[in-house]
């Protein structure tokens, strides 16, 4: 089964109430297996548009992905966010077919 992920784009625009979302988000990810993949870090853009930060988390399926999302303990968790970061989020199924 192939694992799912979430891929997401911020620019933090309150970093005091944004370390606090990140607490209280990964409260909300553990029920689903969300393990950070990355978490911040160095990146480049070589094409298209970006954001400050760069996150990608990965579920143990791609149904659990989507279950997270939707959970009433990751919405009351997603409200806290609001007037602190823009956010760009997806949520995509891994690849599990044959590999070059």
């Amino acid at each position: 089964m192939a694992k799912g992920y979430w891929v997401i784009r911020i620019d933090v625009t309150d970093r005091a109430r944004y370390d606090a979302y990140r607490t209280a988000a990964n409260e909300a990810l553990r029920p689903y297996g969300g393990r950070f993949l990355v978490r911040g870090g160095s990146f480049e853009a070589p094409e298209g548009r970006s954001r400050s930060r760069n996150v990608v988390i990965e579920f143990p399926s791609y149904q659990a992905a989507v279950d997270c999302y939707h959970s009433p303990e990751y919405h009351r968790t997603k409200a806290m966010r609001k007037g602190i970061a823009e956010f760009d989020l997806i949520v995509v199924e891994g690849y599990d077919g044959q590999q070059p």
